[in-house]
């Protein structure tokens, strides 16, 4: 908007310019005429008053025969017209200032011309320092600069497409540095994660080694008590691997048309084992639709909010998962009836290695975070909600 209000001004002023020339000239112009019409017609009516007075007996028509011959004798003219200057039928005086009028015009007319014309070079050549020196600041990784210029010709293109790439430059910037701080914390969480069972594992082995004559039950304890660690350990490298390939955007999901019945099915026999374990039943009960997701992906998801579900529920409880739709999404909601979380909790039970109040000792808090990433790759977002006991996790499929 405003480079279009830019472009009117500058064109108003153009023709405001050339309506003032134009007048001007066509003023002095018929000024001119004027006068030497004038002087003209003067000099003519002198001529026939001397003729009426020296020749009473010449007749009107003979005058004006005279007067309208279009015959020329240059010996005339020469005699009258170029020898005898003060006889001249045109007045050298008034033709002579008329002649320094128009020259002084013309002069002023150049003079606007060149005056516009300079602006016009200056103020570009002030863009194009401009631009020089935003160009220099960039190569100095100075990113947080702005170009307010936003007009149609070309340089204040140039200033925009320059603008762009700082924005980008300035984003890629800031997500690299991003990264690198991302890369650290990751790293410190899984150095830390790693460090405990590693730990653990290395100081039951040499118990082991040390004490061969161990009694057998504590050896079987210890023995499982590493199997366990190892299967935590193997669990977090698989996770934080699917969690990476995320994060550098090179898993492609393949979507299909699944019903939620079946995703919830096939999740649930997924954590059948560790429900039996604790002799916890589902109930499962709904309106069944299809929605378009990535399936595996989705039971994987599915299945790591049931896990956390079943570990933070009571012996001989349940857990009730409702599925429907609405017009706009779809939707599951999981609810367990066992410790439940606090609302501080809740804020951050979807972040990497969070481990709530509640946390048992083998949690790893990188399960619920892989869950939400998968969902929301497939259109969908999930929320936790805290209950007078336990907690409900509520995930929504958005229709596209």
């Amino acid at each position: 908007m405003k480079n279009k209000v830019k472009l009117k001004q500058f064109l108003l002023l153009i023709l405001i310019i050339s309506l003032i020339i134009i007048s001007i000239f066509l003023s002095l112009n018929i000024y001119e005429y004027h006068k030497l019409n004038t002087n003209f017609n003067h000099k003519i009516s002198s001529i026939i008053n001397i003729l009426e007075t020296n020749y009473p007996n010449i007749t009107e028509e003979e005058i004006i025969n005279v007067l309208n011959n279009e015959k020329i004798d240059s010996k005339i003219i020469q005699k009258y017209s170029l020898t005898l200057d003060h006889n001249s039928m045109v007045n050298k005086n008034i033709y002579s200032k008329y002649l320094i009028l128009n020259t002084l015009f013309l002069f002023l007319t150049i003079l606007i011309l060149i005056i516009i014309f300079l602006k016009y070079i200056y103020s570009k050549d002030k863009e194009i320092k401009e631009i020089t020196k935003y160009i220099e600041e960039l190569n100095k990784k100075n990113y947080n600069l702005k170009i307010d210029s936003n007009s149609e010709d070309e340089l204040s293109i140039l200033k925009n497409e320059i603008y762009k790439t700082t924005v980008m430059l300035k984003e890629t910037t800031a997500l690299s540095l991003q990264d690198k701080i991302n890369l650290k914390t990751s790293l410190e969480d899984i150095s830390h994660q790693l460090k405990t069972p590693l730990t653990s594992i290395l100081v039951m082995l040499d118990n082991l080694i040390d004490d061969p004559n161990m009694p057998k039950n504590i050896q079987n304890d210890f023995i499982r008590d590493i199997k366990r660690q190892i299967i935590n350990i193997n669990f977090l490298v698989q996770a934080l691997l699917k969690l990476s390939k995320f994060d550098s955007n090179t898993i492609n999901f393949t979507k299909q048309e699944i019903s939620l019945k079946f995703l919830i099915n096939e999740a649930t026999k997924n954590v059948l084992p560790l429900s039996d374990l604790k002799n916890i039943s589902i109930n499962i009960h709904g309106d069944d639709t299809k929605i378009k997701v990535d399936a595996k992906w989705q039971i994987e998801a599915l299945t790591n909010i049931l896990k956390n579900c079943l570990e933070h529920s009571s012996i001989n409880s349940n857990i009730d998962i409702k599925y429907g739709f609405y017009n706009v999404y779809s939707y599951i909601e999981i609810r367990d009836y066992g410790d439940g979380i606090t609302k501080e909790d809740a804020k951050h039970i979807f972040e990497r290695f969070y481990k709530g109040t509640n946390a048992s000792s083998d949690s790893i808090g990188i399960g619920l975070a892989l869950a939400k990433t998968i969902i929301e790759e497939d259109n969908g977002n999930i929320n936790v909600e805290a209950m007078a006991k336990g907690t409900k996790f509520i995930i929504k499929y958005f229709r596209v």
